[in-house]
């Protein structure tokens, strides 16, 4: 066994890496890029006190692309030996070799690929005996069983630790990779009896398990909320303000970033097609990518195609400054890569200085939205609409829970009308952002 856990050095990892790179190169290929990677963890779940699952989960795997001119194939393998990594390759190629000709295929252009390869501080593995992870579990459960006798049910409470670490090689000369973690508490319960029944839950992630809070307050807060959205009601169909909690606040940033999204736009599925340097958000909206903070569960000095990722300002006053592209996406549209070959780097949304009872005070009267259900939005419109709970307010302050509604709106409009960003940020895996509160939404009640 290697150190840290791992069955394979990071030595080993780019040893396979080269082999790949040789062998296709010796089979024909004009390029070729792959992946190698190992990982592995343990999950725990108790239930009602009792330990319902313990998975522990050792995975390998190899991934290979190659071009023989603009022709590309890809294969993968779970079998990191040299036979099998061999034949991964044969079968990337034979794909290859009966797909079209496609001239924006291909390997990133040398000058894009990263040579830095700073520590962001990402690798934190945790020691976790089984049975310390289940003390953890039944300690972050109890807590909210002992919240209040209305907490009458749970869905479980979890504790994972996972380890991972890999390579990026291309024949380019691009050789990169590093270790993550990736650690998290979970707890989710239900209140209420009979007709008078509500699910709640919380969970954090963190790369270091020393940043973990006590699981006890995970649980307190998991029942507190569940015990808040007892007695829910449904509303008359109306037009305000919507208030959305931080978690659902980071959904809708994953919404944006969709849109944003080459794939999107080079298929022509985005209503921000053409929108470069147009106002798409109200002016209090400013959104940053910074791949480089320490710890950060979306950071990186590299994309999965090897290219350098960089600080910019996304969004700067409401105006679309970039998209988020692959090679292969920046080329279909004429462009150059932003280096997010897999998705955005810890992109944040600015807040100003109002926590969520001063968002609420600054609504005065509408829905705080703290649950999302369905998945109705059209991208190609940017219609919106969502099966919701929450909160109704009068007067800045809640007055009762809220279920059994659906707030509709466009995308567009959304973006534009929202008034301000809570200091109440959150971190649910790339992005961060406080509560927005959006000036009206179409509410559709009893």
């Amino acid at each position: 066994m290697a150190s840290d856990g791992f069955f394979i050095g990071a030595d080993q990892l780019a040893d396979i890496a080269q082999d790949a790179l040789d062998y296709a190169r010796s089979r024909g290929a004009t390029a070729c890029s792959t992946d190698v990677s190992e990982a592995y963890g343990q999950s725990v779940t108790v239930r009602k006190g009792e330990v319902e699952s313990i998975e522990y989960n050792r995975d390998k795997g190899l991934g290979v692309t190659v071009y023989l001119g603009r022709q590309r194939g890809h294969a993968s393998s779970s079998d990191l030996s040299r036979a099998a990594v061999h034949a991964t390759v044969d079968a990337a190629l034979s794909i290859a070799g009966l797909t079209a000709d496609d001239p924006c295929a291909g390997l990133p252009e040398a000058e894009l690929l990263a040579n830095d390869f700073s520590d962001l501080d990402l690798y934190h593995p945790w020691d976790l005996p089984v049975e310390n992870a289940i003390e953890l579990a039944q300690r972050c459960e109890a807590a909210a069983f002992d919240v209040s006798r209305q907490i009458t049910n749970s869905e479980g409470a979890s504790v994972s630790a996972q380890q991972s670490h890999f390579v990026t090689a291309n024949s380019l000369g691009f050789m990169g990779g590093y270790p993550a973690s990736r650690h998290y508490i979970s707890c989710a319960v239900i209140a209420g009896q009979a007709d008078n029944m509500q699910r709640d839950d919380w969970y954090v992630t963190r790369r270091d398990p020393s940043e973990l809070p006590d699981p006890v307050t995970i649980g307190d807060y998991c029942a507190r909320r569940a015990l808040s959205r007892l007695d829910a009601r449904q509303i008359e169909t109306c037009e305000v303000p919507v208030l959305f909690e931080a978690p659902l606040a980071c959904a809708l940033l994953g919404n944006f970033v969709y849109a944003a999204s080459g794939g999107a736009l080079y298929r022509k599925t985005s209503f921000l097609q053409d929108s470069l340097g147009q106002q798409i958000f109200a002016p209090c909206v400013n959104i940053q990518e910074k791949p480089f903070l320490r710890k950060g569960l979306g950071s990186g000095t590299f994309d999965e195609e090897g290219v350098a990722t960089r600080e910019r300002q996304v969004v700067e006053n409401g105006v679309l400054n970039g998209y988020f592209l692959s090679v292969y996406s920046a080329r279909k549209l004429g462009m150059r890569t932003t280096g997010n070959a897999g998705g955005a780097h810890n992109l944040i949304l600015a807040g100003g200085k109002r926590k969520l009872d001063a968002m609420l005070e600054l609504m005065g009267r509408g829905l705080l939205v703290t649950e999302l259900l369905g998945h109705g939005v059209n991208y190609v419109t940017g219609d919106y609409s969502r099966g919701a709970a929450g909160y109704w307010v009068e007067g800045g302050k809640i007055v009762h829970p809220v279920h059994e509604i659906t707030i509709a709106g466009n995308l567009r409009d959304m973006f534009r009308g929202i008034v301000e960003i809570g200091a109440d940020r959150i971190v649910r895996g790339s992005k961060q952002t406080g509560s927005i509160l959006i000036e009206k939404m179409k509410v559709a009640g009893s």
